[in-house]
C-alpha cells in the first residue's frame, strides 16, 4: 500500500510541476507522426514485402511506444542524475559511432549505420546528439574555471573527432547540424565575433577543400554541382519532391492519392513533408510549421527564468537541434539545400530520429519544469 501511494505522488508531482502545453505539443507531433506514417507506409509495404499490410507503421508505433517511455524517463529525472548518466551514455554512443567504419552498414555509399537485433539500422549519431549537447553544455556552462576560451578549447576536444568522424562516414548534413549547434552554444556563453567569423571561415574552407578536393567525398560533390544545376540527372530525388508539393496544392490530393512515397526511395523519412504535403496539402505544412514554431516559442520564453547557466545551455542546444532539423529538412524537399538525407524530428519513419528526438523532448521537459 505504501509502494502504491509513493509511486502515485512520484506521478502527481510529475504531472503537476510538467510544462502541459510543451507536453501536448510533443504528444501532438508524435500523434500525427504515427498518421502519416500509416497512411504514407502502407503501399511502400505492399510493394515491397508483396502483401498489402502495415508492417513499417507496426515498426513505427514500437519506436513511438519506446519514444514515449523515454520521454517520460529523462523528464522525471532529477537534473544531478542527468548530468551523471549523460557522462556514462556518452561514453557508450561515442564508441558506437568509432565502430561504425569498421562494422557499419554501407548505404549509398554512405557508412552510418550499425546493425543491432532491435535497430536493423541504428544510427549513433542520431543517439549521441542528445547527450552530446549536455555534455558540451556542462563544459561550457559550468564555473570549474573563470576562463570562458579555455571551455571553449575543451568543448573543441569533445565536438572534433566527431566531426571528423562524421565526415569520414561522409554525412555531411549531421556535421553541418552538430557544427551549428556547437558554435551557438558557443556564442550564448559569450566570445569575441572576429573569433567566432575566423573560425567559421577556416571550418568552411576545410569542409569545401574536403568535399570538392578529396575523391572520396565525389558524390557530395557532384551533389552540389547538381542543386545547382536543374537539368542535372542528379536532381531526380528533389524535382520529384518539388511537383509532389505542388500538385497537392493547397487542400492535397487525398489520403493514398499521392505518388512521392512509390516513386522515391526512403520518401516516408527523407521526404515525409513532401509526401504529407502532396496528400494533404500546403496548409496542413503551415500547421506541422506553427506546432514547431509555438513549441520554440514556449521554450525560449521559459530560457530567461531559468538560474543555472548549464540548464540554460541545454534547453537552447536541445530545441536548436529539433528545430535546425526541421529547417534542414524542409530547405532540402523545397530545394532551397542539396540532399542531406535529413529526418524531420517526431514525423519521419526511422527508428533512431523518433527515439534522438523522444530523449530530446524529455530532456525539455525536465528543464522547462516548475522549479520550487
Amino acid at each position: 500500500m505504501e509502494s502504491k501511494n509513493f509511486y502515485d505522488n512520484l506521478i502527481y508531482d510529475w504531472w503537476k510541476n510538467l510544462d502541459k502545453i510543451v507536453f501536448l505539443l510533443f504528444v501532438l507531433l508524435i500523434i500525427l507522426g504515427m498518421f502519416f506514417s500509416l497512411v504514407s507506409t502502407s503501399l511502400i509495404a505492399s510493394s515491397k514485402l508483396g502483401t498489402n499490410n502495415y508492417y513499417f507503421f507496426l515498426r513505427h508505433s514500437i519506436y513511438i511506444f519506446l519514444g514515449l517511455n523515454l520521454v517520460i524517463i529523462f523528464s522525471a529525472m532529477r537534473e544531478k542524475d542527468i548530468y551523471r548518466i549523460t557522462i556514462f551514455l556518452f561514453i557508450i554512443f561515442f564508441i558506437s559511432l568509432l565502430l561504425v567504419p569498421m562494422f557499419g552498414i554501407e548505404v549509398k555509399g554512405s557508412k552510418r549505420w550499425l546493425s543491432l537485433p532491435i535497430l536493423p539500422r541504428f544510427q549513433p549519431i542520431e543517439f549521441l546528439k542528445p547527450f552530446l549537447v549536455v555534455f558540451l553544455s556542462l563544459i561550457i556552462g559550468s564555473r570549474f574555471t573563470s576562463s570562458n576560451y579555455f571551455k571553449f578549447f575543451l568543448s573543441t576536444l569533445i565536438v572534433l573527432p566527431i566531426l571528423i568522424l562524421l565526415i569520414l562516414q561522409p554525412d555531411i548534413g549531421q556535421t553541418l547540424l552538430i557544427t551549428s549547434v556547437w558554435l551557438s552554444l558557443i556564442f550564448v556563453s559569450g566570445i569575441n565575433l572576429y573569433l567566432l567569423s575566423f573560425f567559421l571561415l577556416l571550418s568552411f574552407s576545410i569542409l569545401g577543400y574536403l568535399v570538392f578536393y578529396l575523391p572520396k567525398f565525389s558524390y557530395i560533390k557532384s551533389r552540389i554541382i547538381s542543386f545547382f544545376d536543374v537539368s542535372s540527372k542528379g536532381n531526380y530525388q528533389s524535382q520529384k519532391a518539388t511537383e509532389a508539393i505542388v500538385d497537392g496544392g493547397f487542400f492535397g490530393k487525398g489520403i493514398g492519392e499521392g505518388t512521392l512515397n512509390t516513386r522515391v526511395p526512403e520518401a516516408h523519412t527523407d521526404y515525409v513533408i513532401s509526401v504529407i504535403s502532396e496528400e494533404f496539402g500546403i496548409l496542413f505544412i503551415l500547421l506541422i510549421l506553427l506546432i514547431f514554431l509555438i513549441l520554440m516559442f514556449k521554450v525560449f520564453k521559459k530560457i530567461p527564468l531559468e538560474k543555472n547557466n548549464v540548464n540554460k545551455l541545454v534547453l537552447i542546444g536541445s530545441i536548436l537541434l529539433i528545430l535546425l532539423q526541421v529547417l534542414i529538412h524542409i530547405g532540402v524537399n523545397i530545394r532551397l539545400l542539396p540532399t542531406t538525407g535529413m529526418t524531420l524530428p517526431f514525423i519521419s519513419y526511422g527508428g533512431s530520429s523518433i527515439l534522438s528526438s523522444s530523449i530530446l523532448a524529455g530532456l525539455i521537459l525536465n528543464f522547462t519544469k516548475r522549479k520550487f
